[in-house]
């Protein structure tokens, strides 16, 4: 399958990119999807109705891909390189012995196998002040983890774990510096890794673009809030066209990008739009779209007036529904969880992820501010990123997670569109989940962990939340099984 990409996929050097074979393209398109489809659809593992969204999905990405190919806003040789970093590392990681058996040996000594990925944050500095910011801080006082950590984290995510895929996340990734060093050192030292970061695209130059291109391992996940007078209003004014700016970069060496956008209910109108999405899909030529809901931490009242309501929480997903028929790749992190079969946090075996932030503090999940185990820590007592993914916390979050129905027969699964622990179903993860022992990544997460108000509210919320989600997954999943 991987030749027959490139043999029908890659545009030869000698025509103009985006006019080569597109008949053969698209006869190739019908038949990735017809393979897809029979693929997901015939499983038995896992209700109907996800395996269809799960097919849409992929659906949208090809359509959505092969459109940007005939624009020309993907380059011949990055199609190459990421059909290998992505493709072949890991959809298919199972038949290359080196990660097989890297596997094996963390199952054999930790009982358990790696996760899919981790996420690190290896600075929080930034050059931005956007409002609100989980990483906010003073230059002064931003922290940045030493290139000697970060290397060694890399280093466990691939031999020890035995994954080809990692995601940075900040602060700004790519102002980090430490020792002589910068992000594009750390892209560079494993080339056979898929690596997205997580940036507000202001520094992606017309420089930076060219090196990412010639790297051709890592792509960027630019952060929006929505229009353009929404984006400058919490990012600073004229941020709005620096992106737009950077998009046009990217498009001219040919690079893949994607959009992340954390949806509020300063932006909600914005998001149940057409408009917003033909702009990024139609004109800008973004690959595919990640939609974070708001995650409330502190105890302060304007942090729940952000967060869109239960009845709102379900209009984005109705859209989210209609936009996956348009062929518009878009997920939602909340209302997306039939994709991922649930949470993936807590390191979940095979296909979750961890988080890292700049204090080397490992917690379960970027959106689950509390912490056990730090880096720095382990190392010094002659330990790897594996034992702190046996430890009890983890551990109750995987077997939260089991009992949610992750890994068990379809008619157990349950309500997939409230899959996270903290944010859908925080009495459960308060009172059994975290242990008294961990702490929170700031003074707004200690805040929340002992505020009495704050736990009620998003009980409350949660129950609000169950009212209207149980039904939708009852009648639409379970009874269409």
């Amino acid at each position: 399958m991987q030749r027959t990409l490139l043999r029908v996929l890659l545009p030869q050097a000698r025509y103009s990119r985006g006019r080569v074979l597109p008949r053969l393209r698209k006869i190739l398109l019908a038949q990735l999807e017809k393979r897809a489809k029979k693929a997901l659809l015939e499983s038995k593992e896992f209700p109907r109705p996800v395996q269809e969204k799960k097919f849409q999905w992929l659906s949208a990405f090809l359509h959505q891909g092969f459109k940007n190919l005939e624009k020309g806003y993907i380059s011949p040789s990055i199609l190459e390189k990421l059909i290998e970093v992505l493709g072949r590392n890991n959809f298919f990681r199972g038949e290359i012995p080196e990660i097989k058996k890297a596997k094996e040996a963390f199952k054999e000594k930790y009982g358990i196998y790696p996760p899919l990925f981790l996420t690190l944050s290896p600075t929080q500095v930034c050059n931005l002040r956007c409002k609100g910011c989980y990483a906010a801080s003073s230059p002064e006082t931003a922290v940045t983890m030493p290139f000697e950590i970060a290397e060694r984290i890399l280093e466990e995510n691939h031999d020890l774990f035995g994954n080809r895929f990692i995601v940075f996340s900040g602060g700004e990734p790519l102002m980090y510096q430490s020792q002589g060093k910068t992000i594009f050192d750390l892209f560079a030292k494993y080339p056979d890794t898929f690596i997205i970061f997580y940036t507000n695209g202001t520094l992606i130059t017309k420089e930076v673009a060219q090196k990412l291109a010639e790297l051709g391992n890592a792509y960027p996940q630019i952060s929006v809030e929505g229009s353009e007078e929404e984006t400058d209003e919490r990012r600073g004014k004229g941020v709005f066209q620096r992106i737009l700016k950077a998009v046009s970069y990217l498009r001219e060496v040919g690079l893949p990008y994607a959009l992340s956008v954390t949806a509020t209910r300063k932006n909600l109108k914005t998001l149940l739009s057409d408009e917003f999405y033909q702009f990024w899909f139609e004109e800008q030529g973004a690959s595919y779209m990640w939609i974070f809901q708001l995650m409330p931490i502190g105890r302060g009242k304007e942090v729940f007036d952000l967060m869109p309501t239960p009845e709102e929480r379900v209009k984005l997903y109705r859209k989210w529904e209609e936009l996956l028929q348009r062929k518009y790749p878009i997920a939602d992190f909340w209302n997306s969880g039939v994709l991922a079969n649930g949470c993936i946090a807590y390191a979940r075996e095979t296909s979750g992820y961890f988080y890292i932030d700049w204090h080397g503090n490992i917690t379960p999940c970027v959106f689950i501010p509390y912490y056990v185990d730090n880096v720095y820590d382990l190392y010094q007592k002659g330990k790897t990123l594996g034992d702190a993914l046996v430890s009890d916390f983890f551990k109750k979050g995987r077997e939260w997670q089991r009992k949610y129905g992750y890994g068990c027969p379809a008619e157990k699964i349950q309500n997939w569109l409230m899959p996270c622990s903290i944010r859908d179903h925080y009495k459960y993860f308060r009172e059994i989940i975290l242990p008294e022992e961990a702490k929170g990544e700031d003074q707004f997460a200690e805040e929340a962990k002992n505020s009495r108000e704050y736990f009620e509210k998003l009980v409350e919320y949660d129950e609000k939340l169950k009212e209207v989600m149980d039904p939708i997954w009852e009648k639409e999943y379970k009874k269409q099984a």
